[in-house]
């Protein structure tokens, strides 16, 4: 199989498994209660300062009325902490709560040992390779979503 053959296929594949493998390998027993993207807005509230949900709506790329469902949800099984600013009433913060930072690290174990795996064996320069092939990918899929 030609170079391209081969990395279509396996782009294809990655793309029809990843969420499913990641959603099996970081929904375990004690986070069953939550989505594969529940866990990507727990990922994106972080770890420290409270955020806004206008700022964790962009990072996320969806609006604030959608991060709030999500969020509404979230609160209720104990996993993020809302609050309005004490400097502008009209700003919500929201950060994670004990076991939301427990998703959080979980979560982020997950993603340093997909890392971990995927540059095993390989030496600085393929990494380097790897690196700018990934970036690429990215780039066609910002300006192919616009």
């Amino acid at each position: 199989m030609d170079n391209y053959n081969t990395i279509n296929e396996v782009l294809v594949k990655l793309f029809n498994e990843i969420m499913d493998i990641e959603e099996k390998a970081i929904i375990t027993e004690e986070f069953k209660d939550i989505s594969n993207n529940d866990m990507h807005i727990i990922e994106a509230i972080g770890i420290g300062e409270s955020r806004s949900m206008s700022a964790v709506a962009k990072a996320l790329s969806v609006t604030v009325g959608t991060l709030t469902i999500a969020v509404n949800n979230l609160v209720k099984k104990g996993y993020v902490n809302r609050v309005r600013s004490e400097e502008d009433r009209r700003v919500v913060l929201i950060s994670l709560s004990q076991k939301g930072q427990r998703a959080y690290r979980h979560h982020e174990r997950f993603h340093e040992e997909m890392v971990q795996a995927t540059l095993e064996g390989m030496d600085q320069e393929q990494t380097k390779v790897l690196v700018h092939a990934l970036q690429n990918l990215s780039k066609f899929f910002r300006e192919y979503g616009k």
